[in-house]
């Protein structure tokens, strides 16, 4: 090819420092096409890398059109035409997908294979040569080196010899490594023109493709397809316009109408009290019963329905049942500081709520309403005619009705007789009639014929010993004054753990088992039942004192403690599976009515919609006691194996006193019988010490002869 610079293979040999200089300049220019090619493989990367993404996420477009009619959108409703035409740009862009792929699949062969190839092996030979070339050069001149310090007056034939054959063998080396590297420097020069070029002819190329099978793609029944689609979009936008306009002026206007409404207590002269409601809906304040003298305030959204009181919490999909409200009594009252309060009473006295109106207009028709829906006035036909009729009487129920006081005094020794009536009927009365309802009692959990307690039995009473023990009392007679012994209140105060929590008992009855929490719930269940069968509503209201050695029920008003069961005896504890109010547990106490020496008592009370909070906190003093005497126990054995270490202290002390004793004694005999060996010249005969222990256990032996 002309134009192209080449270097001399032929001066190779010579090495001249013009072969070399003009050996610098190809470097160069290889050193320069590297560094261009590897810009240019990047930027080539970069495409098929696009392109691949492309490829992909059109893929994934098609997918995910294809699963529209799949989805489930609460607003969308059965849109056939728009499934339909989805599926059908599916369809298309699964097309297109194809051709993107196709596309990738052309690039990767004919745009970065060339450019790869070239770069991975053409590039890393040419400096793999310079580094072979370069040794090469660097031997040869240490051999001529060598070569040239040979010494002229001292010649060697050994030595000349092998450093000839040194230089012989590093030149041919030099010669056939310049030989290669100049080759490939020359052909360097085309393959650069290759590399560039290859790369671009098969990109163009592989577009060209790709635009042929677009165009047959993409045909005049498509072209078709996408105007009526824009023209369905343009239609869809103008309605939309159309529609936000009148929005716009829906909001104008309902500024303007509700400006006067924006007062929370608007005038009753420009809205009149309507008295002839039987429907009505709103917020309102619940007021809700903390402890014995505060309260919470809720505010909810309440609806009637038919003859209920419903309630909903923002959020809600669906409101709950707040009160039965056929035959109740509504009366305005006065209630702390807030105004527009009225209080809602059931029919039979047992439930009642207290409510406030955000204005005195929604206070006189919720009094209204309420007591328009009591007298049943919504079953009629013509609901509001009769409720205009007795519009005067639906005045008169918003001061208290004398009715209403008298029907609560009626009920009131009833409720106190039914009790004592239950508490003393025979085992079989109540039991049978509550086994009796209950079609799914579990005779393996509760005994048939298990009488029921209703009522707290005050341990204060002495007549009553037995009753007491079997709660947990152990008998022991409390202060009616509200003092306790110094050593048990002491206890309570240093307890870790000191909550207080206010229940209403409920009953409680012997159990079989204490292992199951189906014995709990199934006591519910027959308490329940008992109570709603006797008409029994009222219930002991007590203060539940949990601590890490008992719980104690306290009276709220006297602070005598009523009942303690002591927490080792509480076995099993749980809460209702739907109403978290009530919960229960199983007291494992000596005798009962069963042969076996231990029984189980289950009781069950009514809290604050804390019975999940009381169950946590027994088991937590449970864990508390039970890390406790594993301490104390601990502590125990620490304390034994002192005890036996200082023992056999004292007695390694005796031992070693009674050597100590032994050997002095031994000290004793031997300087007593040294003056009886003296010589007959009156000087003494000095012995061993293995003669004065012999002399010592002879004169031993000596004394003990003497003595037999």
């Amino acid at each position: 090819m002309p134009g192209i610079d080449k270097l001399p293979i032929e001066e190779t040999l010579e090495d001249s420092p013009q072969t070399r200089s003009l050996l610098g300049v190809f470097e160069e220019d290889a050193t320069a096409i590297s560094n261009y090619m590897n810009q240019l493989y990047q930027a080539m990367h970069r495409i098929y890398d696009a392109q691949n993404e492309l490829s992909a996420a059109t893929h994934l477009t098609s997918k995910l059109l294809k699963e529209y009619e799949k989805q489930r959108f609460p607003l969308g409703g059965d849109d056939e035409v728009m499934s339909s035409t989805l599926q059908q740009f599916s369809k298309v862009i699964d097309e297109l997908s194809s051709c993107h792929a196709v596309l990738s699949t052309q690039l990767a062969d004919a745009m970065m294979f060339p450019i790869t190839q070239f770069k991975e092996r053409d590039l890393k030979e040419i400096l793999t040569l310079k580094e072979v070339f370069q040794i090469a050069s660097n031997d040869h001149d240490a051999a001529i080196n060598r070569y040239s310090r040979l010494s002229k007056k001292r010649e060697n034939d050994k030595v000349k010899y092998e450093v000839t054959e040194d230089v012989y063998t590093s030149r041919k080396k030099q010669h056939q490594t310049m030989m290669h590297y100049f080759c490939a420097l020359n052909t360097l020069q085309y393959k650069k023109k290759i590399a560039l070029l290859e790369p671009l002819l098969g990109y163009m190329q592989a577009q060209i493709s790709f635009f042929k099978m677009g165009s047959e793609n993409l045909n005049d029944q498509l072209e078709e397809f996408l105007t009526n689609i824009g023209t369905s979009v343009q239609n869809v936008r103008r309605e939309m316009d159309s529609d936000v306009e009148t929005m716009q002026q829906t909001i104008e206007d309902l500024e303007v109408a509700s400006d006067p409404l924006y007062v929370p207590d608007p005038d009753p002269t420009k809205f009149p009290v309507n008295r002839n409601l039987t429907r009505k809906a709103g917020y309102l304040n619940a007021r809700n019963k903390t402890g014995l003298v505060s309260s919470t305030w809720d505010r909810q959204f309440y609806f009637t329905q038919g003859g209920n009181l419903m309630s909903q919490a923002r959020g809600d999909v669906a409101g709950g049942l707040a009160m039965d409200i056929d035959n109740c009594s509504v009366m305005a009252v006065d209630c702390e500081d807030r105004r527009y309060c009225f209080q809602i009473t059931s029919f039979d006295g047992k439930k009642s709520s207290i409510l406030q109106a955000e204005s005195k207009k929604d206070h006189e028709e919720w009094i209204c309403t309420i007591n328009n829906i009591s007298k049943q006035i919504y079953l009629t036909e013509n609901p509001e005619e009769i409720a205009a009729r007795v519009n005067q009487s639906a005045l008169e129920a918003v001061t208290p009705s004398p009715s209403f006081q008298q029907r609560h005094e009626s009920l009131r020794p009833a409720g106190q007789s039914r009790p004592l009536t239950a508490r003393t009927s025979s085992s079989g009365s109540i039991a049978s009639e509550s086994t009796n309802l209950a079609a799914l009692s579990l005779d393996s959990l509760v005994a048939p014929d298990t009488p029921i307690q209703f009522d707290i039995i005050s341990p204060v009473c002495e007549d009553q010993p037995g009753q007491a023990k079997a709660s947990g009392q152990g008998g022991r007679r409390t202060n009616p004054f509200g003092e306790s012994g110094g050593g048990t209140r002491s206890e309570t105060e240093d307890s870790i753990l000191h909550q207080l929590f206010i229940v209403r008992f409920l009953g409680s009855m012997e159990v079989k088992s204490d292992d199951n929490p189906d014995v709990v719930y199934e006591t519910m269940r027959q308490i329940l039942a008992a109570r709603a069968i006797h008409n029994i509503f009222r219930m002991t209201e007590s203060h539940l004192l949990v601590s890490c050695d008992c719980l104690k029920l306290i009276d709220p008003q006297t602070q005598v403690t009523r009942l303690m069961f002591p927490l080792p005896s509480v076995v099993l504890y749980a809460t209702h599976q739907e109403n978290k109010r009530l919960f229960g547990f199983v007291l494992r106490t000596s005798g009962g009515r069963s042969e076996s020496n231990l029984s189980s008592v289950c009781y069950i009370f009514e809290s604050n919609n804390e019975g999940e909070k009381i169950c946590d906190s027994v088991g937590l003093a449970k864990q508390i006691a039970l890390h406790a005497e594993l301490d104390r126990r601990a502590s125990e054995k620490q304390k034994e194996i002192e005890r036996v270490k200082e023992k056999q202290q004292k007695e390694l002390s005796k031992q070693k006193q009674i050597e100590k004793d032994l050997e002095e004694q031994s000290r004793l005999i031997a300087a007593s019988s040294r003056p009886n060996q003296a010589s007959s010249e009156g000087q003494f005969v000095v012995l061993s010490s293995s003669q004065s222990e012999e002399s010592d256990l002879g004169e031993e032996g000596k004394k003990r002869e003497s003595e037999a």
